[in-house]
């Protein structure tokens, strides 16, 4: 076997093959072998049939089966030698083998492009540090203090207030005709909270309980759904039920309570550990994409198409999922698909550049995954999914996408690598990171 290789592009090769004719002839005289030894024909033993007549009943398949062979391994050879690897699937050209024949054929594919890689050890970066206030600390509280509280509906039919919650109907009308897609039954939400529009909980606290209600509003400008943003409608409201909630004292028996801790203190002191390390878990993250987001600034080179394509479909997917699951279609945002590939492309474009970047340093700092990395990695998604970690690994076997999840292994140690190497400066957190924390 020989080959020529061609460059497309900096990010697509062509190699073409020529086989001459003895290997071909060879190649078919094993898959006929391999087939005589499992034919079962009537009037012959097993693994006795004649070869000729072997080649007449199974000649499609042989010859298929064989070229399927033959190439496959050349290919393996072949990009072994040229020290590329595929980020997407190869095309390769239809090809027959044929019995005293020579055989040629081409196959393509998209790969990460070369480029110098500048020094990536030693970079100043700087990262928030964590100060934990009783504050900060007091909130996490309060947020458990909430999840633990009592609720149950009230007797008198007053109007609902911030804290209530409430089970509301409603429906929205726009010069006396239903608006579509603006409607629900037993709606439940937490007034005060920002779980719907001001305007919207501004009405249904004017409704009584077991009361209706009606009155305008508008559509913020930037509502997600474009179809209704800045319209004004009407808005009919149902109160059904208004609920309060207790809160629980805030003592050793919700301490119990919240994690059977052992009293006040320590589920103070078990809150403050979780919290810090939380904290410092992402301002690291935010720090390492700041010190990623640097580097790959200074770097300029083309992305694989099929790569990026394929991360924009796997985005756009997931953002279809996430609407799912929140009961809501693609078409409740008021965009089509093409309008949502449009505003993710950038993102993925970013992503396959981090991507390819990391492979680099990967491959130049000699980086590997072994099979316990491997493992952990499906049994921490297993967890998160709440799927059988056999079944999950199986899956990710049977479609190809071992190699997806050994190369984002490798990216989080190129990633973790480059870091660990940084000049890191600590500095006093930003008032809006405070402010997240509480």
């Amino acid at each position: 076997m020989e080959y020529t290789v061609a460059q497309i592009s900096p990010v697509k090769t062509q190699v073409n093959v020529s086989v001459p004719a003895e290997e071909a002839t060879a190649a078919l005289s094993t898959a006929v072998a391999l087939f005589r030894s499992k034919a079962d024909i009537k009037g012959f033993r097993k693994g006795k049939v004649p070869s000729s007549v072997v080649e007449q009943r199974f000649k499609k398949e042989i010859v298929s089966e064989a070229t399927t062979d033959l190439i496959n391994v050349h290919i393996n050879d072949i990009m072994g030698e040229l020290k590329l690897a595929p980020l997407a699937g190869l095309d390769v050209s239809e090809a027959a083998l044929a019995k005293g024949e020579p055989l040629a054929y081409t196959f393509t594919f998209e790969h990460a492009p070369a480029f110098e890689l500048p020094e990536y050890k030693g970079q100043a970066i700087e990262e928030e540090d964590v100060i934990v206030s009783d504050a900060d600390i007091d909130a996490v509280i309060e947020r458990v203090r909430k999840n633990l509280a009592e609720v149950a509906p009230i007797s008198d039919n007053r109007t609902p207030v911030d804290g209530d919650v409430v089970s509301v109907t409603f429906e929205a009308f726009e010069n006396g005709v239903a608006v579509p897609g603006v409607r629900a039954e037993n709606f439940e939400m937490t007034l005060g909270e920002g779980q719907s529009l001001a305007d919207f909980e501004a009405l249904v606290k004017t409704v009584p309980a077991g009361s209706e209600g009606e009155g305008e509003m508008t559509f913020p400008a930037d509502f997600i759904n474009t179809d209704l943003a800045g319209r004004t409608v009407t808005m009919k409201v149902a109160v059904h039920v208004i609920k309060v909630r207790t809160l629980p004292p805030v003592d050793d028996e919700l301490a119990k309570k919240a994690g059977n801790f052992e009293g006040l203190d320590k589920m103070r002191e078990a809150i403050t550990m979780s919290y810090k390390k939380s904290r410092e878990d992402l301002h690291r993250s935010s720090a390492q994409k700041k010190l990623l987001d640097k580097l790959l600034a200074a770097l300029d080179f083309p992305l694989p198409p099929t790569a990026v394509e394929q991360q924009l479909g796997q985005m756009v997917q997931e953002f279809v999922g996430q609407l799912e699951r929140r009961g809501k279609s693609l078409e409740s945002t008021g965009k089509s698909l093409a309008e949502i590939e449009g505003e993710l492309r950038s993102q993925a474009e970013e992503l396959v550049k981090t991507q390819i970047y990391l492979s680099a340093v990967a491959a130049k700092e000699e980086l590997t995954v072994t099979p316990q990395e491997m493992d952990a990695f499906f049994y921490r998604l297993s967890t998160q999914v709440g799927q059988d970690v056999i079944l999950l690994k199986r899956y990710y076997e049977d479609n190809g996408m071992m190699i997806m999840v050994r190369d984002k292994l490798l990216a989080d140690k190129a990633a973790d690598l480059i870091y660990a190497s940084a000049l890191v400066t600590k500095v006093a957190p930003t008032e809006a990171a405070a402010e997240a924390t509480v």
